[in-house]
């Protein structure tokens, strides 16, 4: 089988009518990143994020072939930046009957680039409960984020947690599922997705931060999806718990520089030159 090129969407099923939308981009020198989204086939249907505007069109489609849009009757925005919600007013017009599940701060930054309608909005902050009609849904911010609008979504009935950034690992190519990683590429992603996502970890109280990552475990979602992840699941959701522990004490990732730009340029220009034939 080809492995699918990494501009492909396609949906993934991860738990009892719960589908991921699934999409990605090459990240040389380190690998692939993940960029999902999620479907929630409730009695009232639920997406949770709509995508990037990159692959719109295609991740309409895929939608569409899982949903009939104008089933689906909540959005729920787990924050405002653009692989998040990217596809926001193509959704909302594709789904007529849907209200959007965001926060006041959400709706002031998105202002930026366009007016949100306010009156098919619901203000949903962490901590409050949404019905869809056969199941409660929660909102629960992730310990780990980098927009200060971001909660996520747990879903009792099935186990799932939509975690957002939280969990976020670089995968030597398309992966879905992270016990496909060798737990040494598990674990050099979890610190490098964290590092990352959250470069403020190093002022981070231990005991503190403790609390908040205790918080979330406590939930008992027995799988993990996220946006930048491949799907959790048994041990190594309490891998990645273990893992984001140690955050404090982590040093800060050595971010690419111009050396290493000039260096791609260069290595980018000599496999690009034309071979001279020997004479």
């Amino acid at each position: 089988m080809t492995a699918p090129a990494h501009h492909d969407v396609m949906p993934y099923q991860i738990a009892d009518e719960t589908f991921l939308i699934t999409w990605g981009l090459d990240a040389p020198p380190v690998g692939h990143f993940p960029m999902h989204s999620l479907l929630i086939r409730s009695k009232e249907p639920v997406l949770v994020d709509t995508g990037a505007p990159a692959c719109r069109e295609r991740w309409l489609a895929t939608v569409a072939a899982l949903v009939d849009p104008a089933d689906v009757r909540w959005v729920f925005l787990s924050h405002d930046d653009r692989d998040h919600a990217g596809n926001l007013l193509p959704v909302l017009a594709a789904c007529p009957n849907a209200t959007l599940l965001t926060n006041w701060f959400s709706l002031g930054r998105m202002a930026e680039e366009w007016e949100t309608p306010l009156s098919r909005c619901r203000f949903v902050n962490d901590g409050d409960q949404v019905d869809v009609g056969d199941r409660v849904l929660v909102a629960v911010r992730p310990p780990l984020f980098d927009n200060p609008t971001t909660r996520g979504l747990f879903d009792a009935s099935t186990g799932v947690y939509w975690s957002v950034d939280t969990f976020a690992t670089n995968t030597p190519h398309r992966m879905l599922e992270a016990d496909d990683l060798s737990d040494g590429e598990f674990r050099d992603g979890q610190l490098l997705g964290a590092r990352l996502i959250a470069p403020w970890h190093r002022y981070l109280d231990q005991s503190k931060w403790d609390t908040c990552v205790d918080a979330v475990r406590r939930l008992g979602a027995t799988t993990m999806a996220g946006c930048h992840s491949p799907v959790l699941r048994g041990q190594r959701i309490d891998e990645a718990f273990n893992l984001m522990r140690q955050l404090p004490a982590l040093d800060p990732w050595r971010e690419f520089d111009q050396s290493d730009l000039d260096r791609w340029l260069a290595d980018a220009g000599a496999l690009s030159e034309p071979s001279i034939p020997a004479h």
